[in-house]
This record gives C-alpha cells, structure tokens and sequence, in this order.
C-alpha cells in the first residue's frame, strides 16, 4: 500500500511538518504514544495542550488516542550547535535551486541539527514550503547542493542521481601520492562493525564504488590538490577510497582514525573536500545544466 501524500502544512520557523502513524494499541491517551514513539522529546502533553500537533488539515488533535490515522508535528531542539558560516544561493529558477553550501552544516535536520541545517535555512529564506535536496554531501563537506523547489517534479530529478546520469566534480588536499595519475580507483565499500560503524572500508568483493582522481598540483608540506570525478554515490566514497590508497583527506575526523565527537564542535579545521561542480541533462526541461563553485581552489590548510 502507498503513503498517502503528505497534505500541504505550513513551515514552522523553516521547518516543515514530520508524521506519525497511530496503529491499533493499549496507549492510553496521545501523550503516551508519542512519548513511547519518540522518547527524546518530553514534552508531548504541553506540545498537545498548545496545538502543536495536528491532523493532515492543520487543526489541533486531543489527548485522546485514536487509532489509524497520521499527526504532524515540527521538530524542534532546545538548543544545537550554531554552525558560523553561510550558504549562498548560486542559482534559482521554477524548477532548481543551487547552494553552495559551507563546511560543517548538515544539509537535513537531523541529531543535534535542525535549525543549523542547510535545508531549514534556505527554507526559512524563501519560504519553499516544498523545497528538497536532490542528494546529499557529508555535513563536513563543502561545495554545491541540488534541491527541487516542487514536490511534483522531486522523483524525476531524483532519478537522476540513482541511474548515475549526473557528472560531479570535487576538490580535495590530500598527501602527496605517487601516482600513476590519473587513475580510477574500484573497491568494494561496507560499514564496519563495533564502535567504529561510522567509517567505510575497503574489502574483497565486487567493487561498489568508482571514482577517477588526478593529481593537480603539489601545494607544499607534502601535500597535493586533487580532482575526483565519482561515477557512484556510496556512503563517504571519496573519503574511504583516498584513505584505501594511503592518501586520507586533510581535516578527516573519521579517516584513517576515528576521532572522538567534538562538543561543542570546532570550527577551525575543516574537512579538506568540496563539491566543485555538477552537470546533468534536465529532466523536466531538457536543458543541459551545470553549475560550477565561484573559486576553483580551496585552501591547503
């Protein structure tokens, strides 16, 4: 059976409306579901009390629990991190718009980010209720981000980044390696397991994951700038495969060692990588698209 579409409720401060199905269960009243449901937030009665959740016309829902059906509420944090650095709109039309966004700034809300997050600010700067990022970048990566400005047209742009019809270009300042160069590195990606299932690693197997890198130039202190062009999209690609080859990213928390969590964060030294440029052929119009990073360089660190 197909979700039912998500009915057209307003932002609240940037942030649209999250949904929760209420099944058949012994719970005494909503409070009580949401508290089981989503145990992290303790204020499900005051929350219900001020209408802060609603059904799918935006009106205020009771205590009372009442089986099949779906409520909405915005997330909110008491406080998170506040990320010092701006995104800026490079491109906007009726259908895309195109972000440089900084290090640091998570592109969706989630964990400690739900103001500080890339798509909640541009949400809150346009009032795009229905705005969208079309694929994702590491939260301590920089450089350009896809959204889709209409619900509608999110799945055939979409699409795009599932079949690989997309050309992406990054930058990265990484050791000086020995070549050859250029070359396409394949491995074979899975998480790890225990304490360290936030990193990649390179295992025997058929490789998942493909990207050619060059050598651009050396920069000094023994380390070089480089392009990477990936032909697929898994989890931390560039950052595992330059760390396969001995060649780790500079700025890297997670490779080759797993840094502990910084609380609050740093902002000093930032992740050595960034969304360059991307291309694609448009879908909906069928316009040739590229966009492309004001500075082609990013600075060794």
């Amino acid at each position: 059976m197909s979700r039912p579409p998500k009915p057209a409720l307003p932002l609240r401060d940037g942030v649209g409306a999250s949904a929760v199905y209420c099944p058949t269960g012994p719970w005494a009243d909503l409070s009580a579901f949401l508290a089981d449901r989503l145990p992290k937030v303790v204020d499900w009665a005051e929350r219900i009390a001020r209408g802060e959740v609603v059904d799918e016309a935006g009106q205020p829902v009771p205590e009372a629990y009442r089986p099949n059906r779906r409520v909405y509420y915005w997330r909110q944090l008491d406080a998170e991190p506040e990320v010092p650095f701006e995104a800026r709109i490079v491109f906007r039309d009726e259908h895309l718009l195109v972000a440089d966004k900084p290090h640091f700034l998570p592109v969706t809300p989630g964990g400690a980010y739900v103001q500080q997050t890339l798509l909640t600010r541009l949400r809150r700067a346009t009032g795009l209720a229905e705005l969208s990022p079309l694929h994702r970048l590491d939260r301590e990566t920089a450089g350009l981000v896809v959204f889709c400005l209409r619900a509608a047209e999110r799945g055939v742009y979409q699409n795009l980044f599932r079949d690989r019809a997309v050309d992406k270009v990054y930058e990265a300042v990484a050791p000086v390696g020995p070549g050859p160069w250029p070359r396409v590195l394949t491995h074979r990606l899975v998480e790890r397991e225990g304490e360290a299932f936030m990193q990649m690693q390179a295992v025997a197997g058929a490789p998942n994951a493909e990207t050619w890198v060059d050598l651009v130039e050396p920069i000094g202190a023994g380390l070089a700038r480089y392009e990477l062009r990936p032909t697929s999209g898994v989890k931390h690609q560039l950052r595992a495969q330059m760390n396969a080859i001995g060649l780790p990213i500079a700025g890297d928390r997670l490779y080759p060692r797993l840094q502990p969590q910084e609380n609050p964060p740093r902002f000093d030294a930032p992740l050595q990588l960034v969304a360059r440029a991307i291309a694609f052929t448009d879908p909906v119009t069928g316009q040739q698209r590229g966009f492309a990073r004001a500075g082609l360089t990013i600075a060794p660190p």
